[in-house]
């Protein structure tokens, strides 16, 4: 019995449809479309728990509940790109918090409370550079001492007190809408969108990638890794800055402990999560949008489950150990030790 074989090649749409799921795929890489998955069904475990979840007000509370994680983990992920880690950004974050109050309590002026709280924040990041860079310190050994350092001048600053604001064009950063959206999702977006751009189209992105990548190569091709890694240490200080301008008028306080309280792990869970290699030369700032939004749905849904505060601690304590075990796995790390 001959049995007859198809040889007809596939139709010109379906290949044309093949194509464009391939270009899309790599366009957005499958490590995001993991998260994304895996993003879903969270949602989806809530949601079937849970209708409140799905409520607009719920989901626009979990914009601005991470607009301050999600910011410190996009400037996260490109030090880690780099190469290195900033374990100081929570005190950097409350240092900040503090000069932004005291600045607006000197001088009644929204944008120099907001300026004074970069500035300083971009100070502790060179510090941290310099300590890096010319001390010639591991960037864990560094920035934990300031971490340390930095949350002691904060308190040093303010005897330990929160500073009151009360500027309603400073409050209104933490508070007011645009079109619906608050501002702190409206600073998150345009932080991102900066940061995607600077690190996907520009040279000196590419750069970073390649210090990560192989600092020796990128020294040999002309990269002054001490230039890129003083201003990626800035940069981290600046946004941390930042992002203690937001707690502020959030908070409605300059608060020395602000952005102390496991920020810092909560962004290195994110940017790891989203696809950051510890040794460095690989993340997105779309995978780090999309680590901090698993965490804020998790926070989120733990909280309407009425589940005990600290099961949120164990929860993300898991995920930092789960982040870093999938990195391992796809550097096949794991695989070798075990073999």
């Amino acid at each position: 019995m001959n049995t007859a074989v198809s040889s007809r090649p596939p139709s010109a749409g379906s290949t044309g449809v093949a194509r464009r799921a391939a270009a899309a795929r790599d366009a957005f890489g499958a490590q995001n479309i993991s998260l994304l998955i895996a993003l879903a069904l969270l949602v989806a475990v809530i949601g079937s728990q849970n209708q409140d979840f799905f409520r607009t007000s719920n989901l626009i509370n979990i914009g601005v509940a991470i607009s301050v994680l999600g910011v410190v983990s996009i400037v996260m992920t490109v030090v880690i790109v780099s190469g290195g880690l900033d374990i100081s950004v929570g005190s950097t974050a409350g240092l900040a918090s503090v000069a932004a109050a005291g600045a607006l309590t000197a001088v009644d002026s929204a944008a120099f409370g907001i300026a004074a709280g970069v500035a300083i924040g971009a100070v502790a990041g060179a510090v941290n550079g310099l300590i890096i860079t010319f001390g010639r310190v591991n960037p864990v050994i560094a920035t934990l001492a300031t971490y340390s350092a930095y949350r002691g001048v904060a308190f040093a600053l303010t005897d330990g007190k929160a500073v009151a604001v009360d500027n309603d064009t400073f409050i209104a950063l933490g508070s007011d809408r645009i079109w619906g959206i608050p501002y702190p999702v409206i600073v998150l977006v345009l932080v991102a969108i900066g940061f995607f751009v600077f690190l996907r189209y520009t040279d000196i992105g590419r750069n970073v990638y390649a210090i990560g990548g192989n600092a020796v190569a990128s020294r040999l091709a002309g990269i002054s890794l001490t230039k890129y890694r003083l201003g990626i240490y800035t940069l981290s200080g600046a946004v941390a800055g930042l992002a203690g301008v937001l707690l502020t008028a959030k908070t409605l306080a300059g608060e020395p402990s602000a952005g102390t309280q496991g920020l810092e792990l909560e962004a290195i869970t994110a940017a790891l999560l989203g696809g950051c290699a510890l040794a460095g030369g690989k993340g997105t700032i779309v995978g780090a949008l999309l680590g901090v939004t698993i965490i804020g749905v998790l926070d989120n849904g733990l909280i309407l489950l009425n589940v005990p505060s600290f099961y949120q601690l164990i929860a993300k304590g898991a995920l930092l150990v789960l982040a870093v075990m999938i990195q391992e796995w796809r550097t096949g790390r794991v695989r070798g030790a075990l073999a």
